[in-house]
């Protein structure tokens, strides 16, 4: 039996139990889902001989499976996501081994002011965001346009930008037309504000972060310039031994003189008593 998995877990997943389970704004769908971009009667899931199948209900904005549209009866298998609107769904199979869900390496946009506050949508591709049911991020502001914003996560790079809207697009207070976006940025789109939620850094990085935060003063600090400093007794001691050379030059042409006074002198005396 598969079961119906809330990829933003708002609420506890539902086993496709029944033969036949609807789902839609109606009260008396089998599964009720308020949000706007849903049809009163959306979408139909049926059991038939161990197989479910997935059809749509005329629905203004479509069903799709996996990012498409589907345009018939639709056999469903284990791990496709189901969109309806703005609600994105996973079936599960209990039986199939499932790999570990990394949500480490996600990007969430959360809302901080305006319709759904508090709740988190996960990015994946490319992605519009505005008034349109078509969009797969549909907020129902007066103050946003039809198709607002689109944004666009590959590489790990999320990207957002303005669609020609009506009021603009503001990341961190400042308009702009396209930006590049970094996890704790907030944007303002009409009377709603999102946060961007970015991946979680690895316990080794954060650790290398913390360690650089840690010696940054250091690396303001004036470096000693070691060789410098070691050659500055080197070059007094150059200046004092040729102080020192100066003067015992200096000695010797004094005794040299006096020498050639006393030669002279005894030459004199020597000539004046022939």
């Amino acid at each position: 039996m598969l079961k119906l998995q809330f990829k933003d877990s708002r609420q506890a997943p539902v086993w496709l139990a029944d033969e036949r389970i609807t789902i839609g704004q109606d009260h008396r769908n089998s599964l009720v889902l308020p949000d706007f971009g849903v049809s009163l009667f959306h979408a139909e899931i049926c059991r038939d001989d161990g197989h479910y199948y997935l059809s749509d209900c005329a629905s203004e904005a479509g069903t799709l499976i996996n990012g498409e549209r589907i345009s018939s009866r639709y056999q469903i298998r284990a791990d496709d996501l189901l969109q309806v609107g703005a609600v994105e769904l996973q079936f599960i199979d209990p039986m199939k081994p499932q790999a570990k869900l990394d949500n480490s390496k996600k990007w969430f946009l959360q809302v901080l002011q305006g319709e759904n506050q508090g709740n988190k949508y996960p990015l994946s591709g490319s992605m519009t965001f505005g008034r349109s049911v078509k969009c797969e991020l549909c907020f129902n502001d007066p103050e946003l346009s039809r198709r607002h914003c689109e944004f666009f996560l590959k590489d790990g790079v999320l990207e957002v930008k303005d669609l020609g809207s009506a009021n603009g697009l503001q990341v961190n207070r400042q308009k702009v037309t396209t930006a590049t976006l970094l996890a704790g940025d907030q944007m303002q789109m009409g009377g709603v504000t999102l946060l961007v939620i970015g991946p979680k850094v690895d316990e080794v990085q954060q650790a290398a972060l913390e360690d650089a935060t840690l010696f940054m003063p250091m690396v303001a600090l004036p470096k000693v310039n070691k060789v410098a400093a070691a050659s500055q007794p080197l070059a007094s001691a150059s200046v004092a031994s040729g102080q020192a050379t100066q003067g015992a030059v200096a000695n010797h042409k004094l005794l040299y003189g006096v020498l050639i006074v006393l030669v002279v002198a005894v030459a004199a005396w020597v000539l004046m008593r022939l």
